[in-house]
């Protein structure tokens, strides 16, 4: 795949993200939350195959630097990810501009890291880069999940206490 074609992909699944998720602030997260648990399988499913390619020429010392990296990323992402209970007893995600800010900013890393990795070779590089997305979004996700959950069972106990005479 040459350069401008993946760029082009990028930034197409990037926009698709970001369109999500400021549409997700506007509507109440339904269910218990598990559906923020998703993406962690979706990511799964086509990252396994890859770091797992005997192709993919990495040492130890580098898996584990790619994820600690990818969980210093998860940091800013985890920090401006919040929920909030409404007056309508739905939990919604706050609006948050800083969170769009701090996606766009782990996206350019992202595209300046390849762009300095590339003597790597392909499999490697996109080895080393599934890591750094794992190392992100699994604890982004745990944790919020987490949020949720924090937030979904003070509304149950809410609903509990509320009088409904």
């Amino acid at each position: 795949m040459d350069s401008s074609s993946f760029y082009s992909i990028v930034i197409i699944i990037a926009a698709l993200v970001l369109w999500r998720r400021i549409m997700a602030m506007h509507r109440p997260i339904k269910g218990n939350g598990t559906r923020l648990l998703l993406p962690i399988l979706f990511l799964l499913l086509p990252c396994i195959p890859i770091i797992l390619n005997p192709k993919a020429h990495v040492t130890g010392w580098e898996w584990i630097c790619a994820a600690i990296f990818g969980f210093l990323l998860s940091i800013p992402l985890i920090w401006t990810t919040n929920y909030e209970l409404r007056s309508d007893l739905h939990i919604y995600a706050v609006r948050n501009k800083s969170f769009i800010i701090t996606f766009l900013i782990i996206l350019i890393i992202r595209f300046s890291l390849r762009d300095y990795l590339k003597w790597l070779g392909p499999e490697t590089e996109a080895a080393l880069f599934m890591t750094v997305a794992l190392g992100y979004i699994l604890p982004w996700r745990i944790i919020s999940f987490i949020k949720f959950r924090q937030l979904y069972k003070s509304r149950i106990q809410t609903n509990d206490n509320i009088d409904f005479r």
